[in-house]
């Protein structure tokens, strides 16, 4: 493999080029699988779900543990309340989520003709460049200095 930096050849992907350090990934390799929105969705409603279902059962078995305890310290209420908290945060997640699923549903999948017009090569016609550029225009070319709308700053000494 050469470095598409410095041409310094025989390199090994998935490392750093030994001359310049510069990064060479493997391009033999495929690419990672893309993630759909739908996927990433069900993911979250089931963490959501999960999460929810950990934190509820956790606050119950703190107060059920600590309920006739004389000398329960204040804080193990107080988690168990943050616990609760956490339980309603998830579940108005879990809903979201799902409203999120109904919405993406709605929009249903492409017809046939759409999927096959991405699919589909563009026809692009092809021209010569002077067909699509205008005539340049070299009677009202002023070129530019290297001291244009720099001199108004400098101050003359007399």
């Amino acid at each position: 493999m050469y470095c598409p930096k410095c041409g310094k050849s025989d390199q090994s992907p998935e490392t750093f080029c030994r001359q310049c350090g510069n990064y060479l990934p493997d391009f033999d390799q495929p690419a990672k699988k893309v993630t759909t929105p739908e996927e990433h969705i069900k993911a979250n409603a089931t963490l959501s779900m999960l999460t929810a279902v950990a934190s509820l059962t956790l606050s119950i078995l703190l107060f059920l543990i600590f309920k006739n305890h004389p000398d329960t310290h204040p804080i193990i209420y107080v988690t168990a309340g943050f616990l609760i908290a956490i339980t309603a945060w998830q579940i108005q997640t879990f809903w979201r989520t799902l409203l999120l699923r109904k919405h993406f549903k709605k929009r249903g999948k492409p017809s046939k003709s759409a999927a096959e017009n991405q699919n589909a090569p563009l026809d692009l016609e092809t021209k010569p460049t002077n067909q699509l550029l205008s005539e340049a225009d070299f009677e009202n070319y002023v070129p530019a200095t290297v001291v244009e709308k720099t001199t108004r700053k400098l101050r003359i000494k007399n």
